[in-house]
């Protein structure tokens, strides 16, 4: 006689606003929509809903339960946030050296030339000229998906150039900066782009350019303490990480206990640090409103 197996315990019912979450799903092997194929749904790493990934991605990458703000890549920046088709790249034949024959786990050689396989991209920054509902600017968009938007000697350059480009066509400078802030790879290289960049736009402001900044997820190191936290205008995504450096070494360097959520955009916006909190959806507008009422 063969051998009988209880009934598997029927996961919870979804009441009220209550949702199904990885946590209900005993079985590993379970998917929350049995027969489905891998990869249409996902996992919010917030409110832990499974939600279904191309509608995520259709609400610019915001989770529709609970407005979890994903890191997206500069290719992704350009078709949420420019007018469609008026996107001018620039410098995008710039690439990154290795004179410190730098090596950790592999040479930095290999990491940047694999980095630049999976994007298609040289370097961790995007620049170029576009319209933003009808605005003209010139912008820059740091990549997270190359090697986590690490600031070296291309994305300096390029930032610096784009400053000045913007300085010369009277038009306001829109940076978005994310990241670990300078490469380590480049040493001393990569931490100079802090002033570099911080004196090109010392110039822009000197002849009467408007520099919008928006903070995305994470904005720390030497990218924090540079251009970032210098612009005439600084905007922030929601829950975005924002810092010089993690809450653990702080933690153990002024041997006191941390405010909760003391890197978050919101509580940096209560400290004044930053002038707003922005939704994804809004900010297109928001920096429309933001040129108009600075007169250019």
């Amino acid at each position: 006689m063969a051998k009988t197996t209880a009934d598997p315990k029927p996961a919870p019912p979804l009441t009220g606003d209550r949702r199904r979450t990885w946590k209900d799903v005993k079985d590993p092997s379970e998917s929350p929509r049995p027969g489905v194929p891998e990869g249409l749904w996902q996992k919010c790493p917030t409110c832990e809903a499974t939600t279904y990934r191309k509608q995520v991605e259709d609400n610019l990458s915001v989770c529709t339960e609970c407005d979890h703000h994903y890191r997206v890549g500069a290719d992704t920046r350009v078709s949420q946030l420019v007018d469609p088709g008026s996107f001018e790249p620039l410098w995008d034949n710039l690439s990154p050296m290795d004179p410190l024959k730098f090596v950790d786990r592999i040479t930095y050689k290999e990491r940047y030339e694999k980095a630049q396989k999976q994007t298609g991209h040289n370097d961790a920054l995007l620049a170029g000229k576009a319209f933003i509902k009808g605005r003209g600017v010139v912008i820059a968009i740091m990549n997270t998906d190359f090697m986590m938007a690490s600031m070296g000697s291309v994305v300096g350059e390029k930032i610096t150039r784009a400053i000045e480009l913007a300085t010369d066509l009277d038009r306001p400078m829109i940076i978005l900066c994310a990241g670990g802030g300078a490469r380590m790879q480049e040493a001393t290289l990569a931490v100079s782009q802090m002033i570099k960049t911080s004196a090109a736009l010392a110039r822009h402001g000197d002849a009467g350019g408007l520099y919008i900044s928006v903070l995305t997820d994470p904005t720390t190191g030497g990218t924090a303490a540079s251009f970032a936290m210098l612009g005439d205008v600084i905007l922030a995504e929601h829950k975005a990480m924002i810092g010089f450096t993690g809450a653990r070494v702080i933690a153990n360097t002024v041997r006191q206990e941390l405010p909760e959520g003391f890197q978050t955009a919101e509580f940096l916006l209560e400290k004044g640090f930053v002038d707003r909190v922005v939704h994804r959806k809004d900010l297109r507008s928001e920096i429309a409103i933001i040129i108009d009422y600075a007169g250019k």
